[in-house]
């Protein structure tokens, strides 16, 4: 945790990475500096629920691109979450908190750049309400920033220059997405927090569609519609994969059965489970486990 009296700077993260991740150590040239868009760091995290960044007065812009799972970001006074496929632009100058929810799974990769311009494309994307984007082909996205991220992994001479100009094909289609609106709804209900926060503290006990929206006095056709604009998933699909994550953890750390960790996740057939832990994780959970072990 970092913070400076007087200019309110604040830097205050736990790095609560996976074995997975990656994020290198980047030296700059003075050339890049003066004259390129230019990393300040990149990385592939994969976290789980004890991740969070908070952060305030950093000389920095920053592209979060969720390729599994979610996240949720607090930023110009909203909340927003960000589904598998958004990604999102962030002045770092301004306060912004980013986590993964609890009894989640978050795989992103992020890429802190600057440049002379920088400002100047962040205000043409988001001239107005700031949105995370959901793309049509978020491979784009994913693809460029791990180019990116394998360039400054193996630095040559050509290394700044091409990572400049892959940095501006970043801004470019980001401002073709805020021209042709494919932008998440800004300002995320209450009602739809609440939900969030209910599944994520709640997800052994029977949430039902149904149950959820007689809950907050909406029909169960409103409430899937409006979660779905505003977090980029179902209720259901949600819920499972809050409950396979946590499956996951009991795989891990426990020695409990199958059928146990079936109940323990609010699932009540032993073979709905596996087939649902398979479609996520490529892998039975014995499997799983043994792998892990």
């Amino acid at each position: 945790m970092n913070r400076l009296p007087g200019n309110g700077f604040i830097e205050r993260y736990s790095p609560a990475w996976s074995e997975e991740s990656v994020h290198p150590v980047l030296a700059l040239s003075h050339t890049a500096i003066k004259t390129f868009y230019y990393t300040q760091g990149i990385g592939y995290s994969e976290v789980g629920e004890d991740f969070f960044t908070e952060r305030q007065k950093l000389h920095s812009f920053l592209i979060l691109y969720t390729f599994s799972g979610s996240g949720l970001i607090d930023y110009q006074g909203k909340t927003f979450a960000l589904p598998t496929g958004s990604v999102i632009l962030i002045d770092c100058m301004l306060y912004h908190y980013y986590r993964c929810p609890p009894g989640g799974h978050w795989g992103f990769l992020w890429l802190h750049f600057y440049g002379s311009s920088s400002r100047d494309y962040y205000e043409q994307i988001y001239p107005a309400e700031v949105s995370p984007f959901l793309p049509k082909q978020p491979v784009l996205f994913e693809d460029t920033l791990r180019q990116i991220l394998s360039l400054n992994q193996k630095r040559d001479r050509f290394t700044e220059a091409i990572t400049s100009r892959l940095i501006v094909e970043l801004l470019t289609e980001l401002l073709l997405l805020r021209l042709n609106g494919d932008m998440v709804p800004s300002g995320m209900p209450d009602y739809i927090r609440g939900i969030l926060k209910e599944i994520e503290q709640n997800f052994q006990a029977d949430l039902s569609l149904d149950h959820l929206a007689s809950r907050i006095g909406v029909s169960k056709y409103h409430l899937s519609r409006e979660f779905k604009k505003y977090t980029g998933t179902t209720i259901h699909e949600l819920l499972l994969d809050v409950r396979i994550n946590y499956a996951t953890e009991l795989l891990k750390y426990s020695d409990k059965t199958v059928n146990e960790i079936t109940f323990a996740c609010g699932m009540n057939h032993v073979s709905h489970f596996i087939r649902q832990f398979q479609k996520r994780t490529g892998l039975t959970p014995l499997a799983y486990r043994q792998q892990w072990r």
